[in-house]
């Protein structure tokens, strides 16, 4: 009975495929086969830890043949990530093309791979787009070793020593901040008249890109400015690219055929290598210019003095680790104001209870200043919470493992290539209550004051030794901005969009495109008179350093 149960199975499995056009027909067979073949090696693998008695490895779902679990992770990773941390745990493992895939979920799995057990978790895959970014020198995507950690705790000094150091540098960023602030609200009032609605996406890009050019070349453009605007207009672009990038890394064969993705593989290495060579070119302007001797101008000018004091840093360690400084601070920034702005004017009771704490501390007849922000905890509440509730950074850059490890009792191989899902840490509901509300609240506590342990759970720049470099500046600099902004503006929703806040994901999570009507408060005398008071000491400190040369 079995027997010829088998054997009409047989037939009409036979008479099934007969339907089937030939090629259809082989490639349905050799997917069959490389199906077999894959669980076939899943399967030894499994035996193979079993007989040797190593932990065991994390779980995960089945990885399908050439494409691993590539097809699983949709258009939005992070949210993916999630729904599998739901099923197989904070730690579990995916396969994406060739390459075996570790994710850490929740605040536990990721501080003890990341910080607990830093050197282990420090390195970056090899990654061919990787090497595109920064002349193939990149700080950020670069491998870990002695060189690298000489290059960042240069790099990081620098930065600081550029930013926020020292009473002085921090005025210094002031001084390009308040100009650049005072040049986004006049364009963004002027835009605002007659009771419009504008995009403000690039004249916030422009306006951080701006503070971050006079740092690290000691000069600003204007916002209708064609070169500048060609290369810091593209954040949007960059972003699809390096999702495009990440996909070719896991799948190189894409490289092989015309497609979308291989198009936008080749506009990634192009928008890299037009920024590069922008800022390779401000580089070899400062070597050209700067005197022996001479303090440095900007950062750019610090870096080339910190070459020549390091010799194992090569000479073109300098334009790529600006290129890094400019480049990441510029898209981060602009993308976080984005979503600044896109929460006042969605939730105008907490805009309201921004301006009355800035009008009751700051007063009407000054602007606010870094020295206000421990005096100003609920607007700092806000920025926390944006950053949290937004999670604009929603997964690191890829980490791979230097060495054979464990985490929670899983065997993590070396070369295991780490996604690290920091957006499952800012809406854990188990750290947060109702963390899909909009709160900033949550940050204070039974006095009103910035609660720190709380503070110091949002995830947005890392952890470890791939703690982001800018935090400090990056956090400096959303502060001023907001503070400014709440002080000088009112900021109104177009009743004609949809309130849902949805996004793109690249680089960064960008809410989806919006427009708003800004009008100021009192004046732009404010404003006009404080960038004034600063040009002043500008002109001022240069006068003293001509007199002392």
């Amino acid at each position: 009975m079995e027997a010829a149960c088998n054997s009409m199975a047989l037939e009409r499995l036979g008479e099934a495929l007969g339907s089937i056009p030939p090629l259809q027909r082989s490639l349905l067979l050799l997917l069959c086969l490389l199906a077999a073949i894959q669980l076939g090696k899943f399967l030894l693998q499994q035996q193979q830890r079993r007989r040797q008695g190593q932990s065991r490895a994390p779980p995960g779902p089945f990885p399908w043949p050439l494409i691993g679990n590539a097809a699983q992770l949709g258009s939005a990773p992070h949210l993916s990530f999630a729904r599998l941390a739901s099923t197989y745990g904070a730690v579990f493992q995916l396969r994406l093309g060739r390459w075996p895939v570790v994710v850490l979920n929740g605040e536990r799995a990721i501080r003890q791979a990341l910080v607990r057990q830093g050197a282990a978790f420090a390195g970056r895959p090899p990654f061919p787009s990787f090497q595109l970014v920064s002349g193939g020198l990149s700080l950020a995507f670069g491998g870990y070793s002695e060189l690298w950690k000489l290059h960042r705790r240069a790099a990081h000094a620098t930065v600081r020593a550029f930013s926020t150091g020292s009473p002085a540098t921090r005025r210094l960023l002031e001084r390009h901040l308040v100009g650049e602030a005072r040049a986004l609200v006049a364009l963004l009032v002027r835009g605002s008249a007659g009771g419009a609605f504008l995009d403000p996406s690039r004249v916030l890009v422009v306006a951080v890109a701006n503070v971050m050019s006079a740092l690290c070349f000691g000069r600003r453009y204007s916002h209708g400015d064609g070169e500048f605007l060609r290369i810091v207009g593209r954040n949007e672009q960059f972003g699809r690219a390096v999702g495009a990038g990440s996909l070719v890394d896991a799948l190189p064969w894409l490289q092989r055929f015309p497609s979308p993705i291989r198009a936008a593989y080749r506009a990634f290495r192009d928008l890299n290598r037009d920024f590069y060579g922008f800022v390779r070119g401000k580089f070899l302007q400062h070597q050209r210019s700067l005197r022996p001797g001479a303090a440095p101008r900007d950062m750019m000018d610090a870096f080339i003095h910190l070459q020549r004091e390091q010799p194992r840093l090569q000479l073109e360690h300098v334009p790529a680790t600006v290129t890094d400084i400019f480049g990441a601070s510029q898209d981060t920034l602009s993308t976080a104001l984005q979503w600044l702005l896109i929460f006042l004017i969605r939730y105008p009771k907490v805009q309201a209870k921004m301006q009355e704490e800035v009008d009751r501390i700051v007063g009407r007849d000054r602007l606010p200043c870094v020295e206000d922000q421990p005096h100003l905890p609920y607007i700092m509440a806000f920025l926390y919470e944006s950053m949290r509730f937004s999670s604009f950074v929603p997964v690191t850059i890829p980490h791979a493992t230097t060495t054979n490890t464990f985490i929670m009792g899983y065997l993590i191989p070396k070369d295991t290539v780490i996604f690290v899902n920091q957006w499952s840490v800012n809406h854990d509901p188990a750290k947060w209550s109702n963390p899909e509300d909009f709160d900033p609240t949550r940050f204070l506590d039974e006095n009103g004051f910035i609660n720190k342990d709380l503070t110091s759970s949002v995830m947005i720049f890392s952890l470890g030794k791939r703690r982001c470099i800018g935090e400090e500046l990056s956090k400096v600099q959303l502060f001023l901005f907001t503070s400014i902004l709440v002080h000088q503006c009112n900021f109104t929703a177009n009743p004609n969009e949809d309130p849902k806040m949805d996004f793109t994901y690249g680089l960064t999570i960008k809410p989806k495109p919006f427009t708003l009507n800004v009008t100021l408060r009192d004046t732009m005398d404010l404003l006009d008179q404080a960038v004034q008071r600063l040009q002043a000491e500008k002109v001022a400190n240069e006068n003293q350093l001509s007199a002392n040369a």
